[in-house]
């Protein structure tokens, strides 16, 4: 694989007015489509003459021109996401028409500009791939086994317990998952197994 991903640390904002034109990026992490068009929603101007965006979730995209000659505005938000390795994240456009007309190669210069410039300014945090297990294991095994994946970044999204011990659920970096599944079977002397959850 390539350069890791990143998600951005936080919204950022960038202002640049191109030809009369006021172009006005804002980007955000998101972890939901229904996050991204809430944000769309929210920070978009219904007084501005164009509000156009895009969002990539992993596998999963949108864009949208919002009356944009086609294929002028959200693809090119779409494409500067992409290109600047950025993940779970939107980011809005927002144009107020100046008077002189860009054309399309002026349009897909300054609404992907604009939004690539938005992202390159912003502070970003690393995307780490998460792994989930389960593990059963008896009471006697089980302080020194939370301690221990603790140390490996696990945290602990459930516990149960049962009359011959405890159940957890945990999450941690994809990376750390076959050094933790080891760690429970040489913590339990192979009495008990973290094994891959969905």
């Amino acid at each position: 694989m390539s350069e890791p991903l990143h998600a951005l640390a936080q919204p950022c904002r960038h202002q640049e007015e191109i030809k009369k034109s006021r172009f006005l990026a804002q980007a955000a992490p998101v972890d939901t489509a229904e996050q991204a068009l809430a944000f769309v929603r929210a920070a978009g101007d219904p007084a501005a003459t164009h509000n156009c965006w895009a969002y990539r979730i992993g596998q999963d995209y949108r864009f949208n021109d919002d009356g944009e000659p086609g294929g002028t505005a959200g693809r090119p938000i779409l494409q500067a996401i992409e290109g600047q390795g950025i993940d779970r994240a939107v980011v809005l456009v927002t144009r107020w028409y100046g008077g002189i007309k860009l054309g399309a190669g002026g349009l897909v210069r300054a609404y992907g500009g604009t939004a690539a410039e938005c992202l390159r300014r912003a502070a970003r945090v690393p995307i780490v791939a998460m792994a989930r297990l389960g593990v059963q294991c008896g009471f006697a095994e089980l302080a020194l086994l939370k301690a221990r994946l603790k140390e490996l970044g696990a945290q602990i999204e459930r516990e149960d317990f049962a009359g011959a011990g405890a159940a957890l659920e945990l999450r941690l970096p994809e990376a750390l998952a076959a050094e933790a599944q080891a760690l429970v079977v040489d913590i339990s002397r192979g009495r008990s197994e973290a094994r891959r959850l969905n």
